[in-house]
C-alpha cells in the first residue's frame, strides 16, 4: 500500500499549457452551462503557470476565439500586437531574397494572427480557469501513471519531494500525492515523459508514422526603437544550414520594443558534428539580422523541441482512463509554424468528450467521441492540407522539396487531395558515423551577438536542487563512452542546447561522460535525438527547471 494521500476529482490535467487550460476551461464552460459540479485540477511542473512554455509565437486566435469570444476585451495580453507585415527570406551566407507572397497559399500569410508571449498568454488563460473554480497546482511534476486493478488509467502521482542525489530521504522530504481522476488528460507539450509511457503501454502509435521533431531555440532581444515594426513577422530558410539538414528562422517585432528571434533546427540531420545552438548563433550573424541586432540587447533564452511529425504521426488519442492533448499527441502545422491554436482545440474536443462521459455516468473508459470530433475538425483538415511538406522537404533538400511542398499545398488548398501520405523515419536514426562527414565552422562567441550556452543557459532563470536524483537517466551507463564516443563522437555534447552533456578525460586516455543535469531546460532534445534511445527524460523535483518571464 501507498503511504501517500490521494485527492479525487472528475478530471485531472497534467501540463498547463494551451492544450490543458483550454480543456479546463472548456470543462467548467459546459458544467455552469448544465448546472453539473464538475471538480477539475491542472499539474504545472513549472515554478509557475507559463514558466516553462516557449513558443516563437505567431497565434492563429481560431480556438481562442472559439473558447472565450471577448478574449481582447477581457484583457488577454496576446491582443496588443496584431501581425501587420509578413515576410519570407531565402537566405545565401550574404543576401537575402523575399519571397512574394503570391507564391503561398493563403493560409500561409498569418493575416488575422498575432505575436506575443505565449507564457504570458496561458498565465492570462490561467486566470480565465481559476475564475471558473479550476484547481491549478505549479510546481508539482506528475512523475507516475496510476492503472487500477483492469490496467485502466485512474490518475497519477506527483513526485516526491526532498529526495537526496542517493536517493536518501532529506530532512524535508515530502511523498507525492496521488490524484485520482474519472478521466486524466495528458498535456505536456512535446515528448512529455508519461506521455510517451502511456504511448508504448497502450501502443497509441501502432498506425502511425514514427513523430520527428525539430529544436526550436530561441532568445528576445530589446533592439533599437528606430528599427522595431510591432507585428512585422519575418520566417527565413536556407543558410546556414547545409544540404544534410532542414530548418529556419523567424524574426517576431512583438510588444514593448522586444523582438522574438529563434531557429528551429529539425532534428533529422545526419551530421553528429552539427549544433543546433551553433546553427542558431551563427544564423544571427546574417548581415540583415545582425543589423536588426546592433546595438540591442539580449533579455532571455530558452530552447524547446516541437514535434514536426504532422497527421500521419498522431497517435491514436484515447485509451481507457484518458486522452493525449496538444503537442502530446502532435497537432503542429509544420509549414505555418503553429501549433497553438490546433493545440488549444484539441483540449476542447477532448473536454467536451470528458464532460458528457461524466454526466453519463461513466468512467476510466476510452472517450471515443474525442477522436470522431477530431475527424470531423477542421484541426484534421488543416493538418491533413500539410502533411506532406515536411517529408517533401526532408526527402528532396531545402529548395527542390520546398518547391514540391508549395505545389502540393496550393492543390490541396484549392481541393485537389494528393493520392499519397508520405512517412516518415525517427530522428534517431538519421545520424552518419563521424568519420563520413566534416566538421561544422561555428563564429566563436562575441558576447554581444552571438553567445555560449552557459551564459544562455544562466538568462533563462534555470534552477534546479542539486542534491536531487538525476532526471537524465541512462539505461545502460557504458553506451555513451563504448559506442557513442568512437561511433559518433558522442553527439550529446552538441545537440544538447544547455551543456548538460560532457565527454572530460579523454585528453588522458580515460574518457568519462558527465551529465550537468542542473543546467537542463527541459527541451527533450537527448530524450529524442540519441541514437541509441538510452537516454530516459523523467521530470526533476517540481518547480524545477527554466522560468521564462516572457518567452
Amino acid at each position: 500500500m501507498s503511504d501517500r494521500e490521494s485527492m479525487p476529482y472528475d478530471v485531472v490535467i497534467v501540463g498547463a499549457g494551451p492544450a490543458g487550460l483550454s480543456a479546463a476551461i472548456r470543462l467548467k464552460q459546459r458544467a455552469t452551462e448544465a448546472g453539473a459540479d464538475l471538480s477539475v485540477c491542472i499539474l504545472e511542473k513549472g515554478s509557475e503557470v507559463g514558466a516553462h512554455i516557449l513558443s516563437g509565437a505567431v497565434v492563429d486566435p481560431r480556438s481562442l476565439d472559439e473558447l472565450i469570444p471577448d478574449w481582447k476585451e477581457q484583457g488577454c495580453p496576446l491582443a496588443e500586437t496584431p501581425v501587420t507585415e509578413n515576410h519570407h527570406w531565402v537566405l545565401s551566407a550574404s543576401k537575402k531574397t523575399d519571397l512574394p507572397d503570391f507564391l503561398t497559399p493563403p493560409f500561409m500569410h498569418n493575416k488575422g494572427t498575432y505575436t506575443g508571449s505565449l507564457g504570458n498568454t496561458c498565465r492570462w488563460l490561467a486566470e480565465q480557469a481559476e475564475a471558473l473554480g479550476v484547481e491549478i497546482f505549479p510546481g508539482f511534476a506528475a512523475a507516475e501513471i496510476l492503472f487500477d486493478d483492469d490496467g485502466r488509467v485512474k490518475g497519477v502521482a506527483t513526485g516526491d519531494m526532498g529526495v537526496a542525489r542517493d536517493g536518501t530521504h532529506k530532512p524535508d522530504y515530502t511523498p507525492g500525492l496521488e490524484i485520482h481522476a474519472k478521466y486524466t488528460l495528458f498535456g505536456e507539450g512535446c515528448r512529455g515523459s508519461l506521455s510517451k509511457e502511456i504511448i508504448r503501454t497502450f501502443d497509441l502509435a501502432k498506425d502511425a508514422s514514427p513523430q520527428i521533431y525539430g529544436l526550436g531555440i530561441k532568445e528576445l532581444w530589446d533592439i533599437d526603437p528606430a528599427l522595431h515594426v510591432p507585428g512585422r513577422v519575418i520566417h527565413t530558410q536556407g543558410w546556414p544550414l547545409g544540404e544534410d539538414a532542414n530548418g529556419g528562422g523567424w524574426i517576431y517585432h512583438q510588444a514593448n520594443g522586444q523582438v522574438s528571434i529563434g531557429f528551429v533546427t529539425w532534428l533529422n540531420y545526419t551530421n553528429p558534428y552539427l549544433s543546433p545552438f551553433s546553427e542558431m548563433q551563427k544564423w544571427k550573424t546574417h548581415p540583415e539580422i545582425a543589423a536588426l541586432l546592433k546595438g540591442g540587447k539580449r533579455v532571455s533564452y530558452g530552447a524547446r523541441a516541437i514535434s514536426d511529425g504532422g497527421l500521419q504521426a498522431i497517435p491514436k488519442l484515447v485509451f481507457p482512463g484518458g486522452a493525449l492533448i496538444g503537442d502530446s499527441a502532435g497537432f503542429l502545422n509544420v509549414p505555418r509554424i503553429k501549433g497553438t491554436h490546433t493545440a488549444m482545440k484539441s483540449g476542447m474536443m477532448a473536454a467536451e468528450a470528458a464532460f458528457d462521459a461524466i454526466q453519463a455516468g461513466r468512467a476510466h473508459d476510452e472517450l471515443t467521441a474525442y477522436p470522431a470530433a477530431f475527424e470531423a475538425s477542421w484541426v484534421k483538415k488543416e493538418l491533413s492540407v500539410v502533411r506532406n511538406v515536411a517529408p517533401l522537404v526532408k526527402k528532396f533538400g531545402d529548395f527542390l522539396g520546398s518547391g514540391l511542398a508549395g505545389v502540393t499545398m496550393w492543390a490541396e488548398h484549392i481541393g485537389i487531395k494528393m493520392p499519397f501520405t508520405m512517412t516518415h523515419k525517427p530522428d534517431h536514426a538519421t545520424l552518419w558515423r563521424k568519420d563520413l562527414v566534416k566538421p561544422p565552422v561555428y563564429p566563436k562567441p562575441d558576447g554581444v551577438l552571438t553567445f555560449d550556452r552557459l551564459s544562455s543557459v544562466f538568462v533563462s532563470n534555470t534552477n534546479h536542487e542539486e542534491d536531487q536524483p538525476v532526471h537524465l537517466t541512462l539505461k545502460d551507463a557504458s553506451v555513451p563512452i563504448d559506442y557513442n564516443l568512437p561511433v559518433y563522437d558522442e553527439p550529446a555534447q552538441r545537440y544538447c542546447p544547455a551543456g548538460v552533456y560532457e565527454v572530460v578525460g579523454e585528453d588522458t586516455g580515460n574518457p568519462t561522460f558527465v551529465i550537468n543535469a542542473q543546467n537542463c531546460v527541459h527541451c527533450k532534445t537527448c530524450d529524442i535525438k540519441d541514437p541509441t534511445q538510452n537516454i530516459n527524460w523523467v521530470v526533476p523535483e517540481g518547480g524545477g527547471g527554466p522560468n521564462y518571464p516572457n518567452m
